[in-house]
Order: C-alpha cells, then sequence, then structure tokens
C-alpha cells in the first residue's frame, strides 16, 4: 500500500478512535456536516460512491425527451431466480454517464437524500460506484451495452417523405435477480455515480411467491452426528417444517431482526441502522434427529401455504471418535455478481471457489465444511446475505457448513468487540447469528467445539475477549485440556485472525495482534494442538512447526516428495492461513520469515483428509483445480 494512503487510513481511523474513546468526548461538538460525511462514514467498510449514493441529493434530470423509456423483459410474477433483461431506448445522446440501479423495495425514495457530503472525499475510496438515497442492490452503466456509445440499436421516431429524420438509440442489459422477496423496480439515471440526477423508472417487479422457503444450509449441533439443524429464510413467520428420512417431520423455530436490532454509536449511525437496510424475512430453523452418522438423506423444507424446496440429498459427517474424516476449509469468502454489475464489496474469487467445492462435493468425498470468518461481507448492507446463502446453496445444503465468526461479521465502535474499527458495518454478529446457528456458548459467545471423526475442532471468537481469565480463554483451555486423544488423536485449533502471517498489514490493522498472540499461543503448545487454521489474511501460507517466531521442527519429504511433520515426539502447531477464498488477494512482504514455508496468493480452498494416524492437508487452486500445496501430520 501507498504511504500516502496509509496516513489517511491512520488519519481516518485516529479520529474514529478518538470519537470513540471516553477520554475524548468529541461527538458531542461534531458539527453535523461532519458528522454525515463521508470522512465519518470510513465505518462502511469498503467505501466507495455506490455505498454513499444516499449522501446525494438527487432530481429528476432537465430531460424533455418524449421517447426515452426503460422497460423489462418479464412484467409477470418473478421467478426465485432469473436472468432479467433491461432495455433502454429512445435515447438522443447516449452518454457515458448513463446508468441504471436496481432498487429494492421499488418504493424506496431515490430522491431525497441526507445532506453534506462536502468531506467524502477525504477516506480516500474513489472507487466508481452509486451514491442513492437507499442503497441499490446492483447497478450497471448502460455503456456495458457495447452497442450504446456507437448507437448501433437505432429506432427512427420521426420520417419527412419517408426518410428518417429523428433516430434515438438503445440499449439492453442482463441483471440476475434471486427472491429477495421484496419487490424491484429498475431506475434509469444520468450524470454518474457521484452526481446523478433521475431520468425514467420501470414498472416495479414482484416475486411470484415472496413467502417461499429459500437458501436452506446445515449444520452440526453435536459430535454424535445424529441430529442436524437445517436453516432457511422465507417471508412467511408462521412456523413450518423440515420433511426428512422417511415420512419424519420437524417444526421450525422463527427468529428475525430488525432495523432496531443493529448497532449504531453515540457519535455515527451505521449502514445497517441507516441506508444499507433491507428486511431479512423470518430465519427458520428445524432440527432433523434420529440420524445415523456418515449416511445419505433426503430432505425438504417449507409448508403447504409458502410452499415447498426441492428435495435434497445430504449427508451426515462422521461422528467424533470414529477413524476418518474428509472435510474443506478456508476464510474469507464473500460473493459476487452473476453479471455485470457493479455492487458493495466484491468478492472476485468467491464464485470460482464455490463451484470448485461444488464438483468435489459431487464426488462424494466431502464430510462436511468450515468456513472460518468473514462469512458474506454484507458488512450492514443487508440484502447480500441473500445473495450469499444464494450461492453457498450448491454445497452448504448437502453437507454441513460450519462458520466462525470474523471481524466482518462482528467488529464496531461501542458493540463490546475486541477492536473498536467498524468492519460490520453495524451488523455486530447479529445476522451472522440468525443465519448460521452454530453450537456455541451463549448468543453473543460464539465459541464452541465439535468433534468429527477423529478430529477435535476447537473453533474460537478473535473479536471477543480472548485475554487471560477471559470468559473465552478459559472455555478455550478447559476444551482443549479436555480432549480425550485416544478418541480423537488430532487436535485442530481454528478462528479467524492470525498469529503468523507474511503479510504485515498497515499501522491501522495489522495482520497479527501480537497480544493475541501472547495471550493464547502458549495454550497450543500446552494442549498439543496439532494444526492451527487461520483467515483475515487473503493468501495461503503454511509455516514450520512454530512456536514464538521460532522453528521448533521443520518437515521431512516422504517417499512420495511430501512434506511430513512427525508429530509422535510433539514440538509444536503447524499454522496454515488459508484466507483466499474470495476477497481480492493479499500479497507477501518480500523479507523471508524463516517459519514461513509456502506461501501462494491464489483463489483456493484447502481439502483435509484425517485417519487416526494421519492428518494430510492439500491447498487446491480453484481455477486449475491443481494440488499446489499438500503437507502431512502423522503420529505413529
Amino acid at each position: 500500500m501507498e504511504i500516502f494512503s496509509v496516513l489517511r487510513i491512520f488519519l481516518i481511523f485516529t479520529i474514529f478512535f478518538l470519537m470513540g474513546d471516553p477520554y475524548f468526548s468529541l461527538s458531542s461538538s461534531l458539527p453535523e456536516r461532519l458528522v454525515k460525511s463521508r470522512a465519518a462514514h470510513h465505518n462502511y467498510t469498503a467505501i466507495s460512491e455506490f455505498r454513499v449514493l444516499n449522501r446525494k441529493t438527487l432530481k429528476d434530470c432537465p430531460d424533455p425527451n418524449p421517447y426515452l423509456q426503460i422497460t423489462t423483459s418479464s412484467t409477470a410474477k418473478l421467478f426465485d431466480e432469473e436472468y432479467i433483461t433491461v432495455n433502454v431506448t429512445g435515447v438522443l445522446l447516449p452518454s457515458t454517464r448513463d446508468w441504471v440501479a436496481m432498487i429494492s423495495p421499488s418504493h424506496s425514495s431515490v430522491e431525497a437524500c441526507l445532506e453534506n457530503a462536502i468531506l467524502y472525499e477525504q477516506t480516500g475510496d474513489f472507487k466508481s460506484l452509486p451514491l442513492l438515497c437507499h442503497y441499490p442492490v446492483k447497478a450497471q452503466y448502460v455503456r456495458n451495452d457495447p452497442d450504446y456509445l456507437s448507437c448501433k440499436k437505432k429506432e427512427c421516431k420521426k420520417k419527412v417523405k419517408g426518410r428518417c429524420v429523428l433516430s434515438t438509440c438503445g440499449a439492453s442489459l442482463s441483471f440476475h435477480v434471486i427472491n429477495i422477496r421484496t419487490d424491484i423496480e429498475f431506475v434509469l439515471f444520468s450524470g454518474g455515480f457521484v452526481t446523478p440526477c433521475i431520468l425514467r423508472r420501470s414498472q416495479p417487479l414482484t416475486f411470484a411467491n415472496p413467502n417461499k422457503p429459500l437458501y436452506g444450509h446445515l449444520s452440526s449441533t453435536d459430535s454424535t452426528a445424529n441430529s442436524m439443524k437445517v436453516t432457511w429464510v422465507s417471508g412467511n413467520q408462521q412456523p413450518q417444517n423440515v420433511q426428512y428420512g422417511n415420512g419424519k417431520s420437524a417444526t421450525s423455530l422463527v427468529s428475525t431482526f430488525s432495523q432496531t436490532d443493529m448497532c449504531n454509536t453515540s457519535y455515527l449511525q451505521s449502514p445497517a441502522k441507516d441506508f444499507g437496510w433491507h428486511d431479512p424475512g423470518y430465519i427458520h430453523s428445524a432440527l432433523m434427529t434420529g440420524l445415523n452418522p456418515s449416511t445419505k438423506y433426503s430432505y425438504r423444507y417449507g409448508s403447504d401455504s409458502s410452499g415447498w424446496s426441492n428435495w435434497t440429498t445430504f449427508k451426515t459427517p462422521p461422528a467424533g471418535g470414529s477413524d476418518e474424516l474428509k472435510f474443506l476449509a478456508f476464510g474469507d469468502m464473500g460473493k459476487a455478481p452473476r453479471d455485470a454489475s457493479t455492487e458493495h464489496y466484491i468478492q472476485p474469487g468467491s464464485l470460482s471457489v464455490i463451484e470448485a467445492m461444488a464438483d468435489e462435493l459431487s464426488s462424494g468425498g466431502v464430510d462436511s465444511i468450515f468456513h472460518i470468518g468473514d462469512i458474506s461481507y454484507a458488512t450492514g448492507f443487508l440484502v447480500e446475505w441473500d445473495f450469499f446463502l444464494h450461492q453457498i446453496s450448491p454445497v452448504a445444503s448437502k453437507v454441513s457448513y460450519m462458520t466462525a465468526i470474523g471481524n466482518h461479521e462482528r467488529d464496531y465502535g461501542d458493540s463490546g468487540s475486541v477492536y473498536f474499527t467498524p468492519d460490520s458495518g453495524g451488523e455486530c454478529g447479529i445476522p451472522y447469528e440468525k443465519y448460521f446457528p452454530m453450537p456455541a456458548v451463549a448468543k453473543d459467545k460464539p465459541w464452541y467445539s465439535i468433534e468429527q471423526g477423529s478430529v477435535h475442532f476447537t473453533v474460537i471468537s478473535t473479536e471477543h475477549n480472548w485475554t487471560q481469565n477471559s470468559e473465552q480463554y478459559t472455555w478455550m483451555k478447559k476444551d482443549m485440556a479436555a480432549v480425550d486423544r485416544s478418541r480423537t488423536p488430532w487436535l485442530i485449533f481454528t478462528g479467524h485472525r492470525p498469529m503468523y502471517s507474511s503479510n504485515g498489514g498497515n499501522i491501522v490493522s495489522p495482520s497479527v495482534d501480537d497480544k493475541f498472540v501472547q495471550a493464547v499461543e502458549p495454550l497450543l503448545l500446552a494442549n498439543k494442538v496439532d494444526l492451527v487454521l487461520f483467515g483475515h489474511v487473503h493468501n495461503y501460507e503454511r509455516t514450520c512447526a512454530v512456536y514464538k517466531q521460532q522453528c521448533k521442527a521443520k518437515p521431512k519429504k516422504d517417499g512420495n516428495g511430501i512434506d511430513t511433520y512427525d508429530n509422535t515426539n510433539y514440538s509444536a502447531p503447524v499454522h496454515a492461513v488459508i484466507g483466499m477464498a474470495g476477497f481480492s488477494l493479499d500479497t507477501f512482504s518480500t523479507n523471508g520469515n524463516a517459519w514461513s514455508l509456502v506461501r501462494i496468493s491464489e483463489f483456493g480452498y484447502t481439502r483435509v483428509h484425517a485417519t487416526k494416524k494421519e492428518l494430510k492437508v492439500e491447498y487446491v487452486n480453484a481455477n486449475t483445480r491443481k494440488v499446489e500445496d499438500s503437507f502431512r501430520i502423522t503420529k505413529s
């Protein structure tokens, strides 16, 4: 990162920190225009002109063109997923600054906006993204149609003596739409993303069934594998059912969250409470019981009144203490559009990773998945949870999809998170815990452990207090000390922020928190943790058996040339950073660390095969499907 950008970020976060520090009561003296400025709204993670479009006052364009229209290919009720063609016709003078936004709900105001955008550019974020009163789900410049600016799609509007004397131009754009329950509308703007004015609005489009049960995903509830939880979203708050096995059924528990549940600070409103809000509908969870481990079942969820999902086949994981487990693991996925749209916070590698894992699941060689933090990157723009849940459905609906919380789910000022950085955009873990109900200790205590096959997983939150004698510290110490290594010989410790990384981050947000390392790393050594999996840094990196920056042991090549760590005589944990599943990739520093053995900056995921005597880990490049790193940890 250039030093100028770093200094700008440092200035912004210093201001934010001072405003949030109890010893500095600046918030009461801040002018209103600063509070609502782009500088103050740096808490909208990855701020861009698109994200803060609502800070612009919009008006109708002074355009008397009587021919201009925006129409859609679909005028009937919308399916749960489809591609809609938006047609712009009757344009007299095509401009590079013309664009179309998808708005939901359709009645949202795109005219009345908050004032005072004076200081927005001080954030240093100049991405070309729109600034509307209500967050647009997605947007495209009309010039995405290559025939628009050259006016190849002409229509004659006026003829004189058989000769066309007035013609107009047109364009067609394709938008990927999924069922988000609320109706949608397409709005044509001119003036670009920064100074937009409204030209035309399409007719509102509604979904055929806004109550449809959708986006079901599975999670394990304990180590027996005798039960599985299925969670889905619907527009209907009445309890629904999951039908599974041979005639079994379970009724859902229904929950939701509201705009008032989102976090705020005393000096600044978050996007989750403001223009990023979208009604989440109702979140249903039902428990399928009486299952057998490592067994396939079929299920569907819904109700006669709201509709039913399709039947899906899923597989339970192996029970804790059994001989074998095959799982996939990664962090920092997020989502990306399936069209040419601009959206808030696109994670460009996420689609290729999901597609690669879905292909692997179809082969039957996966028992479960672990996603260790930075889940959807919705960060206060709630509609993006729907798009993320839709994206992961091909894998999360078929095997246990276990998660850990990350900074982009939890962190926000004045919310009780360890870090004051406003990375969750005001969500503060609330949507995360609703959408992904893990077997956690309690509400907003999202740490847990679970056993599958020969592995004991200790899953922590790096965003909650982990200092010595804190509740979480006491829990993790007790949990790891109680592992029966004759039953589950492998102990894997996982959370979001890493202890080792060759990417330094920046002066405001370093990749590694030394205080976290000092507090928790001794527990890993004391309890003989075999493998540590972290995300947060967006690349892949593997260490030697390391403790306190020192290699305690290095792997040796086996007969196949694969790095092998012999833990018969335990020395220290092996760490792997696996945050390369979607977010734009991070580079590595030029200064090599002795403990860093493998460094790869490509999108992918890890594949792990655990038996009683061996833990084999492979890093898979999602684009080539090739294994680019492989190592083994063995015990006699």
